[in-house]
Formats: C-alpha cells, sequence, structure tokens
C-alpha cells in the first residue's frame, strides 16, 4: 500500500520545524565556541583562541548545508516547489516571532532557500528581502548594557565597571588601573569643553574578545556630553590590566573596523546591540557591525538591504572607482555608496600566473586568517541582479568583454554570478599625490607599518606595489588586492648572491637560479612606486624591510608558535606611561 502524500499545509509545518531546528542547533554552536573565548582569555589560551575564530567561521555554512539536504529529503519532488516554500515561510516567520534573534533567523532561512534555487536576484516570495518585522517582536527586552552612577569619584566609578566583570583571573593593580583610566576620562572631558565629572557610565554587559584582547565597550556621561568608550583589557603573565582607553568616535570607528578580524562577544539580542554600538559609531551602518560581531551572513544581508535602499533612493550608477586597472579583476562602485565590487576577469595577463580557482582560494583565506586591522574584508556575493541602465556604459561594455563567465547583460537586466563586495578606500598612489605633504609622509610611514603587521601574522602580499594598499577615512593603510598574496611560511627568503663579473650584472635575466617561491627582499625598493622625499622617508623606517634576515627571523618566532601583538590603537592610547 502506498502512503498517502502529505498536504500543503502539512508540508509547510514540517518544513518550517526542520528549518527552526536546524537553526537553533547553529546557533547554540556558535554560541557555545564564542561563550569559550571568556576562558581562553582567562588562562592565556591563545593559540585557541585562533583555532576557534576560525572553527566559528565554519558553523553557519555546514548549518546551511544540512539544513538544504534534510528539507530537501522531507520536500522530494517538490523541493523547488514555490508555493510549498511561501508556506513554509509564513509558518517559519511564526517561530522567528519568538526569538530574541529574529532578523538571524530569517537570514537563516533566506540561506537555505537561495542554496536550493539558487535564486538571482531576489524573490519575496520565498525569502526575506525585507526583514517581516520593523522593531524587534519580543515585547520584554532588558538593555543590553548595564549602567553605573557615580558615588564618590570616577576612580571609584570605573574600579566596580571593571570588578563587576568578574575574569576569573587576578588584576595586576586594579586600584591603579581605575585611576590610570579616570584620569584619561577626565583629562579628555576637560579637552573636550565638559565638566571633569563622571555622572553615569553605560558598558555592553559582555566583553568584546578578539585576538589576545577584551574590550569593555561603552559610553561616558558627563553634563550634556555623551563621550564613546572602550576600555582594551589584556592578560599578561603577571595578571590582568587595562591597557588603553579609547574615547573618540574614530578610536572605536578603528575597533570596529572592516580590517580587524571579527569579535567573539556573547549575548542574545543582536539587534539591540548593534543599535547600541551605531550609538557610538554612528558613521558605521547596521551591515558593518554585523559583521564585525562575527554574524557575517547577516551583515550580508543588512549591506544588500543597504545597496537596494541607495539604489532606490538615488540616481547613482556603478562606475569605475579611481585607481589603476587591475589585471585580474574588473571593480566598479557607487560614488555614494561606500563599497566596492570586484569580478574576476575571464583571462589574466602573462605576468599574471595565477588562476581563478587560486584567486577565490585566497580571498577565502583572508577571510579565515587574523586580518590584523590591514586586510580588508570581503564578502562574497552570488547571483545578484541590476537593471543595466545603473551601469556606466564604458564599465558595463568593459564587463562584457573581460568577464563574460560572471556578467551577463541581457536586456533591461545584469546578472552578476560571482562578486567579492569590499569597503572603498583611496589607493595609496593616488593619496600620496592628492594629500598634503605631510599626510602622505605619514601614510608612507604606515604603509610600512602595514607590511610588517601582515609579516607578524604570517601573511606575505606578495605585489608591494603601492596601488594595491589602500588609506581608510581614519588615515590607516591596508591591504586589499590579494592575488599574489601568500603565506609566509610558503616563501623562501634570501639574499642575492654576488655576482662573479659586471657581465653578470647586465644580464636580462637572473645569473643566479630562482625558485618558484624565492623572494629577494632586497629587489623591494625598486618596486615600491616611491620617489624623492616619500622614498627617502619610507628607507628612513623600514629599512629592515629590505633585509631578508628579517623576514627569516619572523618566519623562525611564527614557527615556533609566537602569537605577536598587533592592537588596534596607538602607544599614545596606552597606559604604560601614565603609570
Amino acid at each position: 500500500m502506498t502512503s498517502k502524500p502529505m498536504s500543503d499545509s502539512r508540508l509547510a509545518s514540517l518544513g518550517s520545524r526542520l528549518l527552526a531546528d536546524r537553526y537553533q542547533a547553529v546557533e547554540e554552536q556558535f554560541r557555545a565556541i564564542t561563550a569559550g573565548a571568556g576562558l581562553r582569555f582567562e588562562h592565556r589560551d591563545w593559540p585557541g583562541m585562533a583555532t576557534d575564530a576560525v572553527d566559528r567561521l565554519g558553523v553557519y555554512p555546514a548549518g546551511v548545508t544540512e539544513a538544504a539536504a534534510d528539507v530537501s529529503d522531507l520536500l522530494g519532488d517538490r523541493v523547488k516547489d514555490r508555493s510549498i516554500w511561501a508556506a513554509i515561510k509564513a509558518a517559519y516567520s511564526g517561530y522567528a516571532m519568538d526569538r530574541q534573534d529574529f532578523e538571524l533567523a530569517e537570514t537563516f532561512f533566506n540561506s537555505v532557500t537561495r542554496r536550493i534555487f539558487s535564486t538571482v536576484g531576489v524573490d519575496p516570495r520565498i525569502e526575506y528581502v525585507d526583514t517581516d518585522f520593523d522593531t524587534p517582536p519580543t515585547e520584554t527586552r532588558e538593555p543590553v548594557f548595564r549602567s553605573y552612577t557615580r558615588r564618590s569619584s570616577t576612580a571609584s566609578l570605573v574600579s566596580n565597571v571593571l570588578a563587576d566583570f568578574e575574569f576569573q583571573a587576578p588584576f595586576r593593580n586594579l586600584k591603579s588601573d581605575a585611576t590610570a583610566v579616570a584620569c584619561r576620562i577626565e583629562e579628555h572631558l576637560v579637552a573636550a569643553g565638559a565638566r571633569p565629572v563622571v555622572d553615569r557610565l553605560e558598558v555592553v554587559s559582555s566583553p568584546f574578545y578578539r585576538g589576545k584582547g577584551a574590550y569593555l565597550v561603552g559610553r561616558v556621561f558627563s553634563g550634556s556630553h555623551v563621550v564613546p568608550l572602550a576600555l582594551a583589557v589584556l592578560h599578561k603573565e603577571s595578571g590582568i590590566t587595562v591597557d588603553a582607553v579609547l574615547l573618540t568616535e574614530d578610536d572605536l570607528s578603528i575597533l570596529f573596523s572592516f580590517a580587524h578580524s571579527y569579535f567573539h562577544v556573547a549575548g542574545e539580542r543582536p539587534y539591540d546591540l548593534v543599535r547600541f554600538l551605531r550609538g557610538q559609531v554612528p558613521r558605521k551602518r547596521p551591515s558593518e557591525l554585523y559583521i564585525s560581531l562575527g554574524r557575517t551572513r547577516h551583515g550580508k544581508t543588512e549591506l544588500f538591504r543597504e545597496l537596494r535602499q541607495h539604489l532606490d533612493t538615488t540616481s547613482d550608477v556603478f562606475v569605475e572607482p579611481p585607481g589603476k586597472k587591475g589585471l585580474v579583476m574588473s571593480v566598479f562602485t557607487l560614488p555614494g555608496f561606500e563599497m566596492v565590487f570586484k569580478v574576476i576577469k575571464d583571462h589574466f595577463p602573462p605576468q599574471k600566473t595565477v588562476t581563478p580557482s587560486q584567486v577565490m582560494d585566497r580571498y577565502r583565506l583572508v577571510f579565515h586568517h587574523d586580518r590584523a586591522g590591514r586586510l580588508v574584508d570581503s564578502q562574497w556575493f552570488e547571483h545578484l541582479q541590476f537593471r543595466t541602465d545603473r551601469f556606466d556604459k564604458e564599465l558595463l561594455d568593459e564587463l562584457r568583454e573581460e568577464c563574460s563567465r560572471t556578467v551577463e547583460a541581457s536586456g533591461d537586466l545584469v546578472n552578476i554570478s560571482d562578486a567579492y563586495v569590499q569597503r572603498r578606500v583611496i589607493p595609496l598612489d593616488v593619496y600620496i599625490h592628492e594629500a598634503p605633504a605631510e599626510s602622505a609622509q605619514a601614510a608612507v610611514v604606515d604603509y610600512g607599518n602595514a607590511i610588517s603587521d601582515l609579516a607578524l601574522t604570517g601573511v606575505f602580499p606578495g605585489d608591494l606595489l603601492i596601488k594595491n594598499f589602500g588609506v581608510t577615512r581614519n588615515g590607516r593603510v591596508v591591504f586589499y588586492d590579494y592575488d599574489e598574496m601568500s603565506e609566509l611560511s610558503a616563501c623562501n627568503f634570501r639574499e642575492i648572491p654576488e655576482s662573479v663579473s659586471i657581465e653578470d650584472e647586465m644580464l636580462a635575466e637572473p645569473w643566479y637560479p630562482v625558485g618558484p617561491n624565492d623572494v629577494f627582499p632586497e629587489e623591494f625598493e625598486s618596486f615600491l612606486g616611491l620617489d624623492g622625499q616619500l622614498r627617502e622617508t619610507f628607507l628612513k623606517h623600514h629599512s629592515n624591510l629590505l633585509d631578508w634576515a628579517w623576514w627569516s627571523d619572523v618566519q623562525d618566532r611564527l614557527g615556533q608558535g609566537e602569537i605577536v601583538d598587533i592592537y588596534p590603537y596607538s602607544g599614545d592610547q596606552r597606559l604604560t606611561a601614565a603609570r
């Protein structure tokens, strides 16, 4: 006897429950790894912290894969029946409505449907193009922060904050830390024209962990003045200590930068947390903050919504950004939207030996690697669709000619099968020619710092030309062109051997054998693209980068398991000198 087919309503009910269960399992695993960051910090388990950061990135895609397979088994030959999926979505909305993280639950549903349908553009019947809820659907929502009211002094107020977090490891000198932090806050208030009295502090209930640091993030109230606040807390062998105080929007913007790896911060209500953080860094869009919290898939959802809103409310068209054309990627942007879209070209010139798949591998490496505040984060989008009239004609002609495997322009629509979306920065070669001399020199110094920071986290940029680096709105130099990037461990740094004769030096090809992974730092100077005073400035501060022994020493240190301290603040923000 054959079993009776299930009704549409029964399939919808079972399908929504299956997806709800799969999402719950993903969330529990994500939160378990996130919660472990506190223990890693308290035990100074930095290798474990690094492992967790990578492992957590795999939780969501694995959960989507499992959910897509399970729902396909359930629906059978009706797996692509959009009427069934519309019913599943309606039932699932009731589930999402009861969750504190409703927006993430909706995005999970989208991820599964896009995996199954490979949707080009958007389809509101089977995905949440916009959230179902303009405001959080749950009624009882406690603040995501703790509030501390002044009693006797700023120092005692700060001391209460530090003690309240109850790290399971001792402070080296909590009283000294609290006094130093209080002095820094009061000095900042005076400089801002406020009275040096802190009335209240509001601090997010959970620390933000990343690398070797824990950050207590909130705001300071002094009369009518409201000041952003982040305390950088380190765990040294001698105990826990506050290392730096960050008190400006720019300081916190760098802390939450798109060039840093993602935070581990506990909490069930990312919607509320992101809104609180935006109060301190209002120029950051919700998408950036969700991504910085490790909620990359929902960050992509928010980014796409922000893009749609921009297109719906402006007449901007996609154009080429300033700077030299890439040999591997075609790049385009919207003038009023601070992101760039990068599409892999069909063919590369002879000097580029990489393949498209290798380029994609390098973007995956960046996604999983410690970015040290120097590697621009990239989000990979599939099946984007735009109207043809939103493209500059010359740009569209170029995309049709050079990216035909990825870009299809037909009639009124342009379909893009794969694109990487990055934050737009000013190319360093453009910046140093347009900026005042002092700013240009500072950028050149930070360019060397960026190369050093990347090396100390195990990355070799490969192509050190300044056109591959950019300057953020906060003046930091970052790297964004990954097609020749490699792990430092794969490089063989060598000194150029002495020539036997003048004739050797005049040969077009090297007179010495060169292996595929050989790198000769002495040659970097001729490839930098710097002249005159800017060249002298670079060599004055970074001559070590031209010495193969420096690179070899960094390899040895990393090979022995050293994890180098690189923090998102400068030396003058540290409290060491104040104590």
